[in-house]
């Protein structure tokens, strides 16, 4: 379901368009922002907009869901769980894709004209009361206005960087989620798991419910001392009683804090995906303050896909996408891939990375769990784009065997051409190596059928 039907005004959704593209994009461009170094961060600009706006979100119930990996996974499950219990929800994911799939209502990418009418709303907001904002606020605005316009029940809102100065903590989340806390958008320097911890707990407010997923304990001093009204957490208060690899996914078994008692099937790879599915149906229940039951959760869990995380993309030879680019994505994906497939072949991974990022810890951690035979290391264009070498260079200082290949495509290529049926391909390190890979994948499809 679409938020609006009709016809849209190209001329009017290009204009409005138009407007975010003319503004600038720290959170794409973001090399150099990490806990603890957040300078010229701030959410003065668009908490006034939304001032401006008459404060759309306070129509709304919100989650709203940080974490250095399984955010997005929580957010389209929350959605799912929301959307089968009969409400309706908007879901605001992560700065990746067009702003029309960002921005989802009902579990579809919203449509022109009511993403038209919701920027058009923010831009007259922003020039009344004198403020400029980045691409990241106007489009977190947007949503909210959008989800307030349709209008939807919950709204799930991913942060797009750590918490604390995200656009996205201009509201105040009935429900604050973090999934982790690990090593990413951070220097690594001297109590940098404290200094990321300290980021994302900046999303809990007063009177919200804390939903933590695997956090360490040394961590919770630093959760406890924002103001919350209760924190549940993963073995603690809520816990996964069995978890097993199942037939295209797992099946599991839960309890949660509420004391529902769930079996359901995940259909999605990977250990991760369960706690994942524990903190989605924990947040759900608290933030609709029901009992969530096994019909209710195995509907919205049938069709559940979460683009981008162990997509299996093809088969002979396997293919397999991952966004992850933290040494933490890399150690799960690794785990999933040797717990879940059998490989007779080789196991070669097809790698981009933004710059910012570990490259030598990102592969080490794959390859700790996951030996590779090979690692094709690839250029990345755009904005925060890398050529290979520092990734070829990272392989080379962990002994790996590795060449080198200009894009994404080139390196995919490379390594169906000489491999054979029985290799396992992964293509990883970035989401921006997701669409590229696609892409080629079509490419060698339409090919082999000419």
């Amino acid at each position: 379901m679409s938020a609006r039907v009709g016809e849209s005004d190209p001329t009017r959704v290009a204009d409005a368009l138009a407007y975010l593209q003319r503004l600038v994009d720290h959170e794409i461009s973001s090399v150099g922002i990490s806990a603890g170094q957040v300078d010229g961060l701030n959410l003065d600009a668009p908490a006034a907009v939304l001032d401006v706006l008459g404060r759309p979100d306070r129509a709304l119930r919100i989650v709203h869901i940080t974490g250095t990996n399984g955010k997005g996974s929580v957010a389209r499950m929350v959605e799912a769980l929301v959307t089968a219990s009969g409400l309706r929800a908007g879901t605001y994911l992560s700065p990746e894709g067009t702003v029309n799939e960002r921005i989802r209502i009902d579990g579809a990418p919203l449509d022109d004209e009511s993403l038209a009418d919701a920027i058009i709303s923010v831009r007259n907001a922003a020039e009344a009361s004198g403020q400029t904002l980045t691409a990241f606020e106007a489009v977190t605005l947007t949503a909210l206005v959008a989800f307030a316009d349709a209008p939807v029940d919950v709204a799930v809102i991913e942060v797009g960087l750590l918490g604390r100065y995200d656009a996205t903590n201009i509201v105040d989340g009935d429900v604050a989620v973090i999934t982790s806390i690990d090593g990413d958008h951070t220097d690594f320097a001297e109590r940098w798991l404290e200094r990321v911890a300290e980021e994302k707990a900046g999303i809990i407010k007063a009177g919200s419910t804390v939903v933590l997923g695997h956090v360490a304990d040394e961590l919770m001093p630093i959760i406890e001392a924002e103001p919350s009204d209760k924190i549940v957490r993963i073995d603690r208060d809520f816990e996964v009683l069995d978890d097993r690899i199942a037939v295209g996914g797992r099946q599991l078994e839960l309890v949660t804090s509420r004391r529902s008692q769930i079996t359901v099937h995940v259909p999605l790879h990977g250990a991760h995906q369960s706690a994942n599915a524990a903190v989605a149906i924990e947040a759900t229940e608290s933030v609709l303050h029901v009992n969530l039951s096994d019909d209710t959760v195995a509907a919205a869990f049938e069709s559940l896909v979460i683009p981008g995380r162990i997509e299996v993309a093809r088969v002979e030879p396997l293919v397999v996408l991952d966004g992850g680019h933290n040494p933490d994505a890399a150690r799960s994906l690794g785990e999933t891939l040797s717990e879940s497939f059998m490989v007779a072949g080789r196991r070669v991974a097809v790698i981009g990375m933004l710059a910012g990022r570990s490259p030598k810890r990102y592969l080490e951690a794959l390859n700790a769990e996951f030996p590779l035979d090979l690692v094709v290391a690839c250029a990345v264009g755009g904005d925060r784009g890398s050529d290979g070498t520092w990734i070829a260079e990272a392989a080379d200082e962990l002994s790996m065997a590795v060449v080198a290949a200009p894009s994404i495509d080139a390196g995919l290529r490379r390594a169906l051409r000489e491999g054979d049926e029985s290799d396992l391909i992964v293509v990883a390190g970035s989401f921006r190596v997701l669409e590229p890979a696609r892409a080629t994948l079509r490419s060698v499809a339409a090919a082999q059928h000419d």
